[in-house]
């Protein structure tokens, strides 16, 4: 039984080439997932591993004690208490904080979340360990700098000339004296690194005296864990000791975190595809066993059982599956390769590193492939061997029993009601909560309706052979009753393209509907010109606000900074403006009370969420624990509708800079002076020296922004679901391709009565056309009801959300799918048209 698996492969292989395709796509899109996961994740390891060779204990300063002022800040004292420690061989104390340097055009020349800036700490020879010189020497006074070679190329600046920066406020110039190599890999990934001596980077990112960390490496021989505890014990309980082995422990955790999210996004989609390809499997099996009836019959006479039977059919689908495996690893791998290319050149830059292919990646690949298959192919083994010799010796192929089709039907139907009912649930709640009762109301449904696929494909097989038949007369009359014989065949290679339209028409209009809510809620509630902000995450000086308020054309620049809090053990966020110039620049909806009441410590205006989750009224303390470790307690002076803009609680800056350990502008919003907003935000720009730190945006730049945040995903989105897609196009050319070769008889006797090649193509043709389109359908249409009933749970959070159907592009879809219907049937009705009209009536 075996070897005639092995010769059912060989003999069959062109019939089996499309479903194996099907099965390599989807490896590949595993394999090839794995691997560049595994790939960035070891990239991002070594280069922390190597940035952490010779750290044997980290110490930081931890939350300050509010009773006590010992641990606030670590400084000289703390390096002398370190050092002096037996088996410590030196202590290394770092300044860190974000430094943003300009790049040819006066733009950052590093990413937002990786522009950093350090000391330099020269040892006995001069040179920092942390930092090699490449040429040059370290930073040894105020107006000196060295960076690292990337960041020195995009500013164009050379050792002897000059580099423009900005911390957190003016532009700051200082002579480039060196250029560095580092292993940081925030660096290392499209970062920027500024080095200063110890004196000058205290000054401009931390306090003077003061250090971020302390970096103690131990002698030979000595035990980190030990070291550890004996620098714990002479420090104060607010500060933090970590051992290099610990450090690095947390490190990996958090790279498997951050690459995790990315890793199990892709596999998502790799199971999708997979899922599409199970169907196009099974229908392959199906089809197969029906056209080797007789041989399985023969089979059964001379002695095979019915478990002979079914493992010769899985023993078949299992090589298959393997074969297609293994060339759908070597695809991935392919895939690995580029990825990071195709990322780097879009902007995305990845820390450079080995290739990495884990035993575990290949066996993953070779197993998913070969198991998917044999489980497609399970459900055809047993319907092959439940049939009796002499049943198929005199029938090729009968019409599925009609007991089997009302079980389906009936089973069809309980799971769309079941689904059905769960989204109309879901479109009574107000809140993400019911997150997991949508997932599972949409599964049901598109399950339910994937089983009802073949009775809801006869009304519409009807309904377009009707349309076919008054175009194309005898030729759609045929495609029509060739697409009704095998309901379920339809159905199966139409469910495949329903799937990937699904997802696809859900996730569109989702995503224009987000977007149509961003357009509404922008407008409500900034009224400013334009914001200003800083390109980095540290905020922006005081000064640049003061800048502003004096440049020529401002009518208003209202600085908005912020604090946490706690309030009944509950977080929150609090903002500070300046109340009387806030409605300048912001729509502000008081329900209760006045702005005008909120001024010093004394009281705060809260919005109509927080004081309802609050039990909040005008008059009622609000109790806030900030997190350096004081409190206070201002009353409410006024309530006002929900804005983005302020946040949950306004308040006077007097109450919240007391709590910041560096006072900083999160944002600047900036109101135009009556007819001069035109070619302001390059005179904001040129102002202030063309601060490489400032960021100007106008309110549609904002929603641009939000737009672009939703437009990368769903581009990204179609292109792995196009990968279903094309799958599923696969299907509907096996199925033809083996359609027709079932037809090879009756399509000779139709030649021979006089009908036209043309007319053969056509017929062919039409009948892919009616599969394309009814998955279509069935997809748009499950998709818009999915994305409606899944949409109200946004409400809450997101009140301008109102469902949008974008028909012109759903149009698209449904012009694409007919597309694809007429590609798909090109080499089959190509083949049908060939056959010899007389070896076609003596086929067997």
């Amino acid at each position: 039984m075996l070897r005639t698996a092995l010769r059912n492969v060989l003999a069959h292989k062109t019939r089996l080439m499309m479903t194996a395709l099907a099965v390599l796509l989807g490896t590949a899109f595993v394999s090839g997932t794995l691997i560049f996961s595994d790939t960035v994740e070891g990239a991002f390891r070594n280069k922390m591993a190597k940035s952490l060779d010779d750290v044997a204990v980290q110490v930081t300063a931890g939350r300050p004690d509010p009773d006590t002022q010992d641990g606030r800040a670590l400084d000289s004292r703390t390096v002398d208490t370190v050092a002096a420690l037996p088996g410590v061989a030196s202590v290394r104390p770092s300044v860190s904080g974000v430094v943003v340097v300009a790049d040819k055009h006066n733009d950052p020349a590093g990413s937002e979340w990786g522009s950093a800036g350090a000391n330099y700490v020269p040892g006995k020879d001069g040179k920092d360990s942390r930092y090699p010189l490449v040429t040059g020497r370290g930073p040894a006074a105020e107006g000196e700098i060295a960076l690292d070679g990337r960041t020195a190329e995009k500013a164009g600046a050379k050792v002897g000339g000059t580099v423009r920066l900005a911390v957190d406020g003016p532009v700051l110039t200082k002579k480039l004296v060196g250029i560095v190599e580092t292993e940081d890999p925030r660096v290392t990934a499209g970062g920027s690194l500024a080095l200063f001596d110890t004196a000058t980077a205290q000054k401009l990112l931390g306090t003077k005296g003061e250090f971020s960390e302390l970096v103690v490496s131990a002698k030979p021989g000595t035990d980190q864990q030990q070291l550890t505890a004996k620098v714990r014990e002479v420090l104060p309980k607010t500060f933090e000791a970590q051992s290099g082995t610990q450090l690095a422990a947390e490190q990996s955790k958090m790279i498997d975190h951050e690459t995790s999210s990315i890793r199990n996004t892709f596999l998502v989609f790799a199971g999708i595809s997979l899922f599409v390809g199970v169907f196009i499997i099974a229908n392959t099996f199906t089809m197969l066993i029906a056209q080797r009836s007789r041989e399985i019959a023969l089979l059964r006479a001379v002695g095979a059982s019915r478990r002979q039977v079914v493992r010769s059919v899985l023993a078949e689908a299992a090589v298959l599956g393997l074969v297609a495996s293994a060339a759908g690893f070597a695809l991935g791998l392919g895939i690995a390769v580029g990825l990071p290319q195709l990322l780097t050149a879009t902007g995305a830059e990845l820390p450079d590193g080995p290739l990495v292919i884990e035993p575990s990646v290949v066996l993953t690949a070779l197993g998913v492939g070969v198991v998917v298959t044999v489980l497609a192919a399970w459900l055809p083994s047993r319907k092959a061997a439940k049939i009796a010799p002499v049943e198929a010796l005199a029938s090729v192929d009968q019409a599925p029993a009609t007991r089997s089709l009302v079980v389906r039907n009936s089973l069809g139907a309980a799971l769309t009601s079941l689904g059905v009912a769960l989204m109309l649930y879901v479109t009574t709640l107000r809140d993400s909560g019911g997150l997991t009762v949508a997932m599972a109301g949409s599964a049901l449904t598109l399950a339910g309706v994937i089983v009802l696929a073949p009775l809801l494909s006869r009304p519409f097989v009807h309904l377009f052979g009707k349309a076919a038949m008054r175009f194309s007369g005898v030729s759609g009359k045929l495609a029509k009753e060739n697409a009704l014989r095998n309901p379920r065949r339809t159905a199966a290679t139409a469910s495949a393209l329903m799937i990937g339209l699904t997802l696809i028409t859900g996730l569109t209009v989702g995503a224009v509907s987000a977007n149509q809510g961003m357009d509404k809620r922008g407008p409500q509630q900034l009224t400013a010109d334009f914001k200003v902000k800083s390109s980095s995450y540290m905020g922006l000086s005081p000064e640049v606000g003061k800048e502003l308020a004096k440049q020529s054309g401002v009518a208003a620049a209202v600085p908005l900074r912020s604090a946490g809090f706690q309030s009944e053990e509950k977080p929150a966020l609090a903002k500070a403006a300046d109340v009387a110039q806030i409605g300048k620049v912001a729509d502000v909806r008081v329900t209760g009370g006045s702005l005008s009441g909120v001024r010093g410590t004394a009281a705060v205006a809260v919005s109509a969420t927080f004081a309802k989750e609050h039990a909040l009224t005008v008059g009622s303390t609000v109790p806030m624990a900030f997190y350096d470790g004081k409190k206070a307690a201002p009353k409410v002076a006024a309530v006002y509708a929900d804005n983005d803009v302020l946040g949950e609680v306004l308040a006077a800056p007097a109450l919240l800079d007391p709590h910041l350990q560096r006072v900083r502008d999160g944002e600047i919003l900036v109101k135009a002076a009556p007819g001069r907003a035109a070619g302001l935000p390059g005179k904001i720009k040129e102002s202030l020296g063309g601060n490489p730190l400032i960021k100007v945006e106008t309110p549609e730049d904002l929603r641009r922004q939000a737009s672009g945040n939703i437009d990368p995903i769903l581009n990204l989105s179609y292109g792995m679901l196009g990968m279903a897609v094309l799958i599923a196009v696969i299907g509907v050319v096996n199925t033809l391709a083996m359609s027709v070769f079932e037809r090879t008889r009756e399509i000779g006797m139709l030649r021979a009565i006089g009908m036209a090649r043309r007319e053969v193509k056509q017929m062919v043709r039409l009948e892919s056309v009616m599969i394309a389109m009814f998955g279509a359908v069935l997809g748009v249409g499950v998709g818009i009801f999915l994305a409606w009933s899944g949409g109200h749970l946004l409400r809450s959070s997101f009140p301008q959300y109102e469902m949008t159907v974008p028909w012109a592009r759903l149009g698209l879809f449904l012009l694409l799918a007919l597309v694809v219907g007429v590609l798909a049937a090109v080499w089959p009705a190509r083949r049908a048209a060939r056959l010899n009209m007389l070896e076609s009536i003596g086929a067997q």
